[in-house]
């Protein structure tokens, strides 16, 4: 309990009157927020456990983690780059072909300018599927409205298409 001495509350021996304290004992508050404090830390953990369960073993082979996608960019004047690494035309296949034989299975995304050629990107995914890359997709910006809807306006549209940021292309025999 909080105790006043002197002048300032409580029982004064010249009036022999109580008079009351107006300071606020923040004691037990503090006693309160901690008790609380700790019961919150233990609680914490406890809640996000599940339900216990004794898992089986098991001898199949750990699931690997997904790696980071190769990207292959083609600026506004034609040029190729590797991640951000700049790539001369004629060392395309080889430095492509180099990845391809460590992991052929690796996703391959095309990004290409707008303002390139149509024939300039499909030498590029050429290229890419010659060195050995057998999953190739384009990658493009969500248009600002969202998915375009069909012409027919009057058709519902099919909730089974969403709507993907990059397109799988599969590569020519």
């Amino acid at each position: 309990m909080g105790a006043s001495i002197g002048g300032g509350g409580g029982w004064d021996s010249q009036d022999k009157e109580f008079h009351p304290v107006a300071e606020i004992n923040v004691t037990p508050l503090v006693d309160v927020m901690l008790v609380l404090l700790i019961v919150f830390m233990i609680a914490a953990p406890l809640m996000t456990v599940g339900v216990p369960l004794q898992l089986p073993k098991s001898a199949a082979a750990k699931v690997a983690e997904p790696k980071e996608p190769v990207v292959v960019s083609i600026d506004k004047d034609g040029k190729v780059f590797l991640a951000d690494e700049e790539l001369k035309d004629d060392a395309i296949v080889a430095r492509l072909s180099a990845l391809a034989a460590e992991d052929a299975d690796q996703v391959v995304l095309v990004r290409g300018d707008k303002e390139i050629q149509y024939g300039r990107l499909m030498e590029i995914m050429g290229q890419v599927s010659q060195a050995g890359f057998l999953k190739v997709s384009l990658i493009a910006e969500m248009a600002p409205g969202g998915p375009a809807r069909p012409p027919n306006t009057e058709a519902a549209p099919s909730p089974a298409a969403p709507a993907a940021p990059a397109i799988p292309v599969t590569p020519a025999p």
